[in-house]
């Protein structure tokens, strides 16, 4: 018996060399299944204290299961040098939502309520109500293969 492909919907941030984390952690994901990548957005720290963070969202379609996705992107951050708690991030990746397909998808209960930052770049690839937001300036990041 096959395997069912499950669509992890992630959220990926950092504000601590960023270009440098989103090309490691592209690659990484791009070699875990099919993905498709949002736009990178250049967007204020929540808390309005750390440096301005790059944030993209992906949906990405794999055979791995929601603990194995989980394990994996910690072990990511952790790679990374993921400090907690602190300002300065080099990788965060989130697990925002996951289902065979995205008019069915099962939501994080502790990414709930969604912040600005997952909304905008999961709208780019996600057309649904729950990234729905107000119109927003935030510039987007334009990067180098």
């Amino acid at each position: 018996m096959n395997a069912t492909e499950t669509i992890f919907a992630l959220t990926l941030a950092s504000n601590c060399h960023p270009e440098h984390h989103f090309k490691q952690a592209f690659a990484q994901i791009a070699e875990i299944g099919q993905v498709q990548f949002s736009e990178i957005y250049l967007i204020p720290c929540r808390d309005g204290v750390g440096a301005d963070y790059w944030n993209a969202a992906c949906l990405l379609k794999s055979k791995m299961s929601v603990e194995e996705m989980t394990s994996i992107l910690k072990k990511m951050e952790d790679d990374s040098g993921r400090v907690r708690p602190s300002h300065q991030i080099s990788l965060d990746v989130d697990l925002i939502a996951w289902g065979e397909d995205l008019s069915h998808m099962q939501f994080n209960p502790n990414k709930l309520p969604l912040a600005t930052d997952v909304k905008i770049p999961m709208l780019d690839i996600w057309q649904s109500v729950e990234f729905q937001h107000e119109k927003h300036e935030f510039p987007i990041v334009h990067w180098v293969d």
